[in-house]
């Protein structure tokens, strides 16, 4: 997960990203875990709220970006810590509760860490996580298109990645089942009414689009972000009552017996 993160950017639209999240956790049926893991956790803004949920747990959020670890609240609460590290190693040995809100869409080898964490969770254990599942949208579509044209190709070959970065809810939970935890899956499409001027190019900017943004120098990078908004504005038309945005997102929870 190298790509770099803005936590500015990202928070531009909290709420709308933050939805899933208490969605995901409100699926958790664990009354007092002792320990509790936040992969992905940004900010730890969202970890913050589990503090809420169970009180008495030890709750750590964990994040590969400096920056986002580096903008975590001055006032977290006591038993919860974000730290820096990467979701590729983490360990879920002696853990109770796993989240992750669209993170795992970054770390290719996700499916083969699933099971493990699995396996290694505490007896009467949960995990559970979010991806977003839009990559055949418009959004990002468009987006790969351009990379891949005869202007954009030389500089953007092989920097974005396609459906590939995720699997359908029925997989994963065909994957879960067979590591013996109960499972409890479903996708869920939000049609978000998004305000102001290319709001679609300013979501993408904190998630999506991070990827070419870091590989393009500053003089191309306007060039290509001018061009992929044009496309945007064909795509997601703009009312006068906002820009209709709609974004589909895979839930599973499974729990451990």
């Amino acid at each position: 997960m190298g790509t770099s993160w803005n936590p500015a950017v990202y928070q531009r639209y909290a709420d709308e990203r933050s939805r899933p999240f208490y969605e995901m956790v409100g699926r958790v049926r664990h009354d007092s875990p002792a320990t509790v893991v936040d992969l992905g956790c940004g900010t730890g803004v969202q970890t913050a709220t589990l503090a809420e949920r169970w009180p008495e747990a030890t709750i750590t959020g964990i994040d590969s970006s400096p920056d986002m670890v580096e903008g975590q609240p001055v006032d977290l609460p006591s038993t919860v810590t974000v730290v820096r590290g990467d979701i590729a190693d983490f360990d879920a040995s002696g853990t109770d509760v796993v989240v992750s809100n669209a993170a795992l869409q970054w770390v290719p080898q996700h499916r083969d860490l699933i099971p493990r964490w699995a396996e290694q969770l505490e007896p009467g254990g949960t995990l559970a996580w979010q991806v977003p599942g839009n990559f055949d949208a418009p959004s990002h579509v468009l987006m790969r298109q351009l990379a891949d044209s005869p202007e954009w190709a030389p500089l953007l070959a092989g920097v974005l990645r396609g459906g590939d970065s995720v699997d359908t809810a029925v997989q994963y939970a065909s994957a879960l089942q067979a590591t013996g935890l109960d499972v409890d899956a479903w996708e869920t499409s939000y049609v978000h009414v998004l305000q102001g001027e290319d709001p679609v190019l300013k979501w993408v900017t904190g998630t999506g689009l991070r990827p070419v943004l870091d590989v393009l120098d500053d003089e191309r990078r306007p060039k290509f972000v001018e061009q992929y908004a044009a496309l945007l504005r064909e795509a997601y038309p703009s009312t006068a009552s906002g820009t209709l945005f709609s974004f589909r997102r895979i839930f599973v929870v499974g729990r451990k017996s």
